[in-house]
């Protein structure tokens, strides 16, 4: 088993609230009085994390999920309000904008600076010296104060700085969003080397592709506690059901009394099962769709089914009305359908299946249950559905260009 480089138990951080000048004053007579400060709030809470030689960890989660503050406590920026944790190598970390450099010295002068905290002596440092100023490529700003840097040039001299230093684990909070393209191109390309080279990477993010392209396992943070940590594609896609659950508009569904409307649902299941948990489906796997509907006056009703997305974009619906199909009489007033996909081709996320019965003619609906599917599968394809697709050779001849 490969060398654990990070290693935490119990991990949280807190701080006393402040929100007013009395507040602080309160807090710091607490601190120094009673030996500690009840009235705190707690942004990290409970983290439990390993990450071995080798590994790749992004670490996702909504703005104050404590993405940062956890980048601050394994690098040593912060000190832990509960639990502990413990880091072995050298670490390269690029958490604030700017954090480590002097605004007032040049971009060659904090190299230097930087380089010295390093523990790089005076040729070693020369002789890495042009590598680095090629990475940062800033031109004569390299001679120029901090200060009079852009954002995207802070970044650009900070990660060229660690990338000549290769540490034993590489701690990035959002560089990727900061610089432009052809930058994070390049930093995407370092870092892809430094992993195959057996470097450690743990990566902050809001770009689930960039998270999925270069780590191998996610941690998903919200609230300030681990919600989920695993195989990247589970975490991230999990993750990102969840921001569409969360952006879906909330519609209140009238109620519906099924004893008195025409027709209603009388149950449905996915795959045989008809409980409330979603039902969890391997990418490209089969899926059946069963539903039982009531008929009021015993007439033959229309069903229809749908699929939508967690956020509510539609992706597929169907009745047995366009089909030319009826649903079976099992019983007085009872019939029942089913729906069975071979090979459903919706793309890892978190969907919703819909079951409605409308009146023989198909076109009024009176009633909807529901039930949650989730797709799991290691793809970064984007969309809603994988459509058969082949890579060919391009034509020959004009016919290309056109």
């Amino acid at each position: 088993m490969s060398e654990l480089l990070v290693e935490a138990r119990g991990l949280g951080k807190a701080y006393p609230k402040v929100h007013r000048s009395s507040d602080r004053l309160r807090a710091l007579g607490r601190l120094l009085f009673s030996g500690g400060d009840a009235d705190r709030i707690s942004v990290l809470r409970d983290v439990d994390l390993d990450v071995r030689r080798g590994e790749s960890l992004g670490l996702i989660g909504a703005n104050g999920a404590g993405k940062s503050t956890l980048l601050k406590l394994i690098t040593g920026v912060l000190t832990p309000s509960t639990g502990s944790v413990r880091v072995r190598g050298q670490v390269g970390a690029l958490l604030e904008l700017g954090a480590g450099f002097h605004p007032e010295y040049s971009g060659r002068d904090n190299i230097a600076m930087a380089a010295a905290l390093h523990g790089l002596d005076g040729a070693e440092l020369r002789r890495r010296l042009p590598e680095i100023i090629a990475f940062a490529d800033i031109g004569h700003y390299i001679d120029e104060p901090v200060k009079h840097y852009s954002s995207g040039m802070v970044v650009r001299l900070g990660f060229a700085v660690i990338a000549s230093l290769k540490p034993d684990l590489l701690v990035t909070d959002e560089v990727l969003a900061v610089g432009d393209e052809s930058f994070q191109k390049k930093c995407v390309r370092w870092m892809q080397d430094y992993l195959d080279d057996g470097g450690t990477l743990i990566l902050v993010s809001h770009s689930m592709y960039h998270i999925q392209k270069l780590c191998r396992h996610a941690c998903w943070l919200r609230d300030g506690e681990v919600a989920m940590a695993g195989d990247v594609f589970d975490v991230t896609q999990a993750y990102l059901a969840w921001h569409e659950r969360k952006s879906a508009p909330q519609e209140a569904q009238p109620a519906v009394d099924r004893h008195n409307v025409e027709f209603s649902v009388l149950g449905m299941s996915l795959d045989g099962r008809s409980g409330e948990q979603p039902l969890l489906l391997d990418f490209g796997a089969p899926l059946r769709v069963d539903c039982r509907i009531r008929s009021r006056d015993d007439r033959v009703p229309s069903v229809a089914i749908g699929v939508t997305r967690a956020d509510g974009t539609p992706v597929y619906g169907v009745s047995t009305d366009m089909d030319g199909r009826t649903p079976q009489r099992v019983g007085t007033g009872e019939y029942a359908c089913s729906l069975a996909f071979d090979a459903l081709p919706l793309l890892p996320g978190s969907y919703t299946v819909r079951v409605h019965p409308l009146d023989p003619e198909g076109v009024r609906v009176f009633d909807t249950m529901e039930r949650t599917l989730t797709v799991r599968g290691a793809t970064r394809e984007f969309g809603l559905v994988r459509l058969a697709h082949r890579w060919g050779a391009p034509l020959a001849g004009d016919a290309a260009h056109e």
